[in-house]
């Protein structure tokens, strides 16, 4: 199973995403540096994931702000090895594309996140799925045990791509072990489509559960900036 470091990304600073509770977040405390900026964590993050990719989330761009792209653009130039999985806020196909297009050479690296919470209505997701399919992750995203997903992503698996996060938002930096349930009733509806898990792993044995799971890969943050799993990278 391939580990995924995650970077919250909010007011151009590294955050510590807990349970979803966005307005909450603070910059980034991390054994792996002190400083807070994408550009000083993410090879660090690659680096204790032994991970050729990164995803961030783009926390502006998520709660209705502009996408920081001069931070992603920074990112691609420094990391030429590295692919990036970005949640940009996308609502609709046209949104997709826009940002594909801004990426020009770069758009082979980078894969966007559609996510549930985002898309607008059942149209919006249905269109950019449909328009997507090849080149983009569907998140399918719940809290507290509510669906984040006015599209109905949830109800509709003829809809979803070949790769699919099952993000539990109140798990992410709570430290209360992965939602292998949730995983599992989405297996049960899509055997064929690639899962990857979200949040909630403390240590090793979390790891060994969330594989044995059949999860593809696993979005990891706060286990890897506490030095609870992952290569000890801390020396330059």
């Amino acid at each position: 199973m391939q580990l995924i470091p995650v970077i919250d990304l909010m007011a151009g600073q590294v955050v510590r995403g807990v349970r979803g509770e966005r307005s909450a977040y603070r910059p980034i405390r991390s054994s792996l540096c002190e400083s807070s900026a994408a550009l000083d964590l993410a090879p660090r993050l690659l680096a204790r994931a032994a991970s050729d990719t990164l995803y961030i989330a783009d926390l502006d761009a998520l709660m209705g702000g502009a996408l920081q792209f001069d931070i992603l653009a920074a990112l691609l130039e420094h990391l030429p090895a590295a692919q990036f999985w970005v949640d940009g806020g996308f609502r609709d196909a046209e949104s997709v594309e826009a940002f594909r297009q801004r990426l020009g050479p770069h758009a082979a690296r980078v894969v966007p996140i559609v996510a549930s919470e985002s898309l607008a209505d059942a149209d919006h997701a249905r269109r950019c799925l449909d328009t997507h399919r090849t080149h983009c992750i569907l998140s399918l995203d719940r809290r507290h045990g509510s669906l984040l997903d006015a599209g109905g992503c949830h109800a509709h698996p003829e809809w979803w791509p070949d790769r699919v996060i099952v993000m539990t938002l109140d798990r992410v930096g709570a430290d209360t072990g992965p939602d292998l349930d949730t995983l599992h009733s989405v297996q049960a509806l899509r055997p064929d489509v690639q899962l990857i898990g979200a949040g909630g792993i403390r240590q090793d044995a979390d790891l060994q559960r969330a594989a044995a799971s059949g999860a593809r890969a696993w979005l990891v943050a706060s286990a890897l900036h506490d030095g609870r799993i992952g290569v000890d990278c801390t020396a330059d």
